[in-house]
Parts: C-alpha cells; structure tokens; sequence
C-alpha cells in the first residue's frame, strides 16, 4: 500500500497541491491535516503511523511536511522502519529508506537530530549565562523575603517551635525548616 501525507500549518491554507502530488506518485490513502507541523501528535499522521504494515510505502512532499523538529522526523522515521515500511519524498529525493542507502539515510538524519540538540542545549546554556550576568534569577519566588528569613531563624534560634513560627508566616513547617540549611 502506498500512503501520502499532506499537511498545512492552518485552515487558511490550501492542501490540493500536495494531495495531487501524491495521487499523481500513485498514493492509494492520503491522510491530510491542517495543523502545525511543531506538534508531532497529529492525528492524522498517528493513524497513518498505526495503519503502516510490511512492505508500505509513504510518500510526503517534502520534510517539513512531516516534521519540523529533528527529533520529530527521527522518531518518524523510526516508526515506519519499525512497522517494515519505507519513506520517500517527493521534492528531497535523497530521503528514501526504501533504497540501498536507508541505513546512511537514517545515521544522517539521526545525526541532525543529535547536532541540531547541542546547538539548542549550547544556546540555552549561553541564554541562563547572559541571564545571571545581568542579576536575574531563575526558579520559584521565595515565599519569605529577607527580613522574614532573618526573623524566622532567629525565632528559631531563641527556641520557638518551626510549627508556631510557619503557622505565623503562612508557609509550611518544611519551608521554615529549610531555612536553617
């Protein structure tokens, strides 16, 4: 069975370009959705997904038409070859696990996903530097600001109950309690 896949990002766009396409590649089932291609539980592609048995071919036009995310299109791809099933596109010819070339096919993309999370983990990593350079903190707001957390220990100290001195602030006896660490 050959299956297609077409996808738009809104209602406001039109999929009859991609779904002639893929007739014409000689699709017999074209699932189509009109959904963002950032959120990879689509339900459209899942049913093509469960629907894939050996010997299935998928056909999409081109990558981000299945996935926008690296991850994503890796996970995809693993789960037609998984069901015995190839993926091919149409306007990326290089893209067809069906070939002699889908286990390089699959390093590279694999490979993508791998390059494409350092890039995202070294640039977030940077963002947090910049971010506390510039005195921003990052977490949850303390529940008690600085002269509560002074007043609270030295109520502590001077052998008040944690139980009295959190029920006076409004905040658990484990709050209080961390205040002394």
């Amino acid at each position: 069975m050959i299956y297609g896949y077409a996808r738009v990002s809104t209602e406001s766009q039109d999929l009859e370009v991609q779904i002639g396409r893929l007739r014409q590649a000689g699709c017999e089932r074209i699932y189509c959705e009109k959904r963002s291609g950032a959120d990879a539980n689509r339900p459209q592609l899942q049913r093509m997904l469960s629907a894939l048995r050996t010997g299935d071919i998928v056909l999409a036009v081109v990558t981000d038409r299945l996935a926008r995310d690296p991850f994503d299109m890796l996970d995809i791809l693993r789960r037609i070859t998984a069901k015995g099933a190839g993926l091919k596109l149409l306007d990326e010819p290089f893209i067809d696990t069906t070939s002699e070339m889908s286990d390089l096919i699959l390093f590279v993309v694999g490979w993508a996903a791998k390059w494409h999370r350092r890039r995202i983990l070294e640039n977030t990593a940077a963002g947090r530097a910049r971010a506390r350079a510039l005195g921003i903190k990052f977490g949850r707001k303390p529940k008690l600001n600085d002269i509560q957390r002074r007043d609270a220990l030295a109520r502590l100290a001077a052998g008040e109950p944690r139980k009295t001195v959190a029920s006076d602030y409004r905040v658990s006896r484990s709050t209080i309690g961390r205040l002394s660490r």
